[in-house]
């Protein structure tokens, strides 16, 4: 089965989670349905979903049996024991004779090439492809379709198609996220479930208030997307060169899902018979009377601002057919003297274990340390070089109200640098306007850059040839050594290892890692990186109280809870980050992540103080020359925020939380859930089985 207009290819590509649905579903009006396997997805919360390798087999038979396409999803951020898995299931996959898998992690494709599987693979959504230089990058990989970011508008998806010919995947129905793919670490900091892992316990649903400039407002679940719906849109997308209009709901039951797809299979054939005289509107209202949240185009047409955000039924983080919540609001995880101990232990085996394992030939002498720091404005820049970091990043995505470093900036610093490498990082998303700036500014003989800190695989494929060594930004998301050797191939000269890698999976890295590696290990991360502006909150609502801020200045956002503050900053171009509210702090852990093979840490400087700031880097400069003393230099600092936390290293297994750290209510329920942005976390009744994965839990 397939629809052409134009000569060009019109796909309809359904959801399926268990093979139940997928007997009901590949019958209904579609051209191709996709589906998870037994692992390695990011679907993997609710037991009973997703296929054996038994129903993959049968269901590509059945599908091709009926002229339609089958594509299977492997496409969560895959561990180095995921990877050691994932190489036979892909040679499985190879053998069933899918038509394609949909994946995120560059590990993928490298494994591919290594066992010579011709495999088709398109990109997912969790890549966040949102401008042509990261197509050109990927297709270099052998990707042939991209799944877009959920940002994307039709207007760029056309132009990303007439310029590179990859085939454009778009979500037109179903459950949006607020957070750029793979962007979104909250989930993993607060519970140990990562979200690019197929674990969310979706914190994006809670009921939030803010504060700012003094005032709180109630601005209940400021974060909770409406549905996505294009049903009326249809001659848009087509028109935008889009291939494969998809579906979202791999978590909803058969009857939801065949209904859906009958509709918009129906409306499509309407338009390819009668482009003239296509009624939009046939249908529609029985679509809105079936939703699960209100709907909205999201981003096919600009930015939405606030009337994306949905605010009854499932937006509001409560199952639509129980009122019961998926998770209620969590404080981030104390940093404490046991919990130290416990990673200190743990590092300390990893590093045996290393050392066991290695070749008997004389080991490379060791570089000394290096201490790095990614800065917002010029006094931050000082502070830093006058503390002696090693390293100078400045940053791409700068925090109002500070301005971007240009040209003037960079080349006074450089005046300044003395020793330091001066880096200028680029925009964690860039568009084609962002590239050509940034092109400028470096072939136009700006003076007294060392190296470049790349922030997405377009960046890296359109710079690699500037003359700069490369520095992969924490925003690529290393999880293991096989994504590593394919940024390495590119021209990076070293990585940034995850935020997310909790403790067994940073070990296992280590043990593994090709070269240089640096990791973050102090400041207030971004866990939540959105073109929503949650800012836009605050010039549409009343203030209810008046209150100031707790730990940052007044005219800062902060998402609040009675778990706690969480700080939101906007950038220079609009976007906002929503960062922890402890600090991140592994100073007592310096000398054993050295041993385990920590080259460079970073501090993220840009919401301290100069001041702070100066104090911290001085601190950890000492700690990195006499690593004997990091856990007394420790006890000297006192917070600058709502306390220190370990981030992902305080989880000592993959993936899990602790008793401790269970949220604080999570119910089960047997109807529809709210679910993640297309390829995205969990759905449908899953609540149950979180609850039972939580209890039985080993710290």
């Amino acid at each position: 089965m397939a629809r052409y207009f134009q000569g060009r290819e019109v796909e309809l590509l359904a959801p399926v989670g268990t093979f139940d649905i997928f007997g009901t579903v590949i019958r209904a009006n579609c051209d191709a349905v996709y589906f998870g396997g037994p692992g390695l997805n990011m679907r993997m919360m609710r037991k009973g979903y997703n296929f054996s390798r038994e129903d993959i087999v049968e269901a590509v038979n059945v599908a091709h049996g009926l002229g339609k396409k089958a594509y299977v999803t492997v496409n969560n951020m895959l561990s180095e024991s995921d990877v050691s898995e994932a190489g036979d299931y892909l040679a499985f996959l190879d053998r069933s004779g899918v038509d394609a898998i949909i994946a995120q992690d560059l590990a993928v494709p490298s494994l591919l090439r290594e066992q010579g599987l011709a495999l088709p693979v398109h990109a997912s959504v969790m890549l966040n492809v949102h401008n042509v230089e990261m197509v050109r990058a990927l297709q270099e990989f052998g990707v042939t379709r991209v799944v877009t970011s959920r940002e994307m508008d039709l207007r760029t998806a056309r132009i990303i198609e007439e310029q590179t010919g990859i085939e454009i995947e778009y979500f037109v129905h179903g459950d949006m996220c607020s957070v750029h793919g793979a962007n979104c670490y909250i989930s993993s900091h607060l519970f140990g479930m990562s979200g690019n892992r197929g674990k969310c316990l979706k914190p994006c649903r809670w009921d939030y208030r803010m504060k700012k400039d003094g005032y709180v407002y109630s601005t209940p679940y400021p974060l909770a997307a409406k549905d996505m719906n294009m049903y009326e849109h249809l001659p848009e997308l087509i028109d935008a060169h889009v291939t494969s209009f998809k579906i979202e709901g791999r978590m909803r039951d058969k009857e939801f899902i065949s209904a859906l797809v009958n509709s918009y299979g129906d409306a499509i054939d309407r338009y390819l018979d009668d482009p003239v005289g296509f009624d939009r509107g046939t249908d529609s209202e029985e679509l809105h009377k079936n939703r699960k949240r209100d709907f909205s185009t999201a981003y096919a047409f600009g930015r939405p601002g606030l009337s994306n955000i949905n605010r009854r039924y499932e937006g509001t983080g409560k199952f639509y057919s129980t009122g019961k919540v998926f998770s209620t609001p969590t404080a981030e995880r104390e940093s404490s003297e046991s919990a130290v101990r416990a990673v200190r232990e743990g590092l300390r085996q990893a590093s045996g274990e290393k050392a066991a394992g290695a070749a008997p030939a004389p080991a490379p002498q060791r570089s000394a340390p290096k201490l790095t720091v990614r800065v917002n404005n010029m006094e931050q820049a000082r502070a830093a070089l006058e503390a002696g970091v090693d390293e100078l990043f400045l940053s791409g995505d700068v925090l109002l109200p500070d301005r971007a470093f240009g040209r003037r900036q960079i080349e006074q610093l450089a005046q300044l640098k003395g020793n330091t490498r001066l880096v200028l990082a680029t925009p964690r998303m860039m568009d084609e306007m962002q590239f050509e700036q940034y092109e400028t500014l470096l072939s136009g003989g700006v003076t007294g850059l060392d190296a470049l800190l790349v922030t997405n695989i377009g960046a890296v494929r359109r710079f690699r040839n500037f003359g700069l060594p490369l520095i992969g930004d924490l925003s690529l998301n290393l999880y293991n050594h096989m994504a590593e050797r394919m940024y390495r191939e590119l021209g990076v000269e070293r990585l940034t290892a995850s935020i997310e890698a909790n403790l067994p999976d940073l070990a296992a890295l280590l043990g593994r890692t090709n070269g240089e590696l640096e990791l973050t290990v102090h400041g207030t991360p971004v866990v939540m990186y959105m073109e929503h502006d949650l800012y836009e909150n605050t010039e549409v609502y009343e203030p209810i109280a008046e209150e100031s801020n707790r730990y940052v200045r007044d005219d800062v956002l902060v998402l609040m809870t009675d778990k706690g503050e969480s700080p939101v900053y906007k950038d220079v171009h609009g976007r906002c980050h929503l960062t922890t509210s402890k600090e991140l702090c592994l100073l007592p852990l310096v000398g054993e992540l050295m041993e385990a093979g920590i080259t460079h840490f970073r501090v993220e400087g840009s919401t301290y103080a100069p001041e702070r700031l100066g104090e911290l880097l001085g601190l950890y400069r000492l700690a990195l020359n006499e690593p004997e003393r990091a856990a007394d230099l420790a006890e000297r600092l006192e917070p600058a925020f709502a306390g220190f936390t370990l981030g992902a290293l305080a989880f000592g297994r993959a993936d899990r939380s602790t008793p401790a750290d269970r949220p604080a209510a999570l119910e089960a329920d047997n109807g529809e859930a709210a679910a993640d942005g297309g390829e995205g976390q969990s759905e449908q009744g899953e609540a149950a089985d979180v609850q039972a994965a939580l209890q039985t839990t080993k710290g």
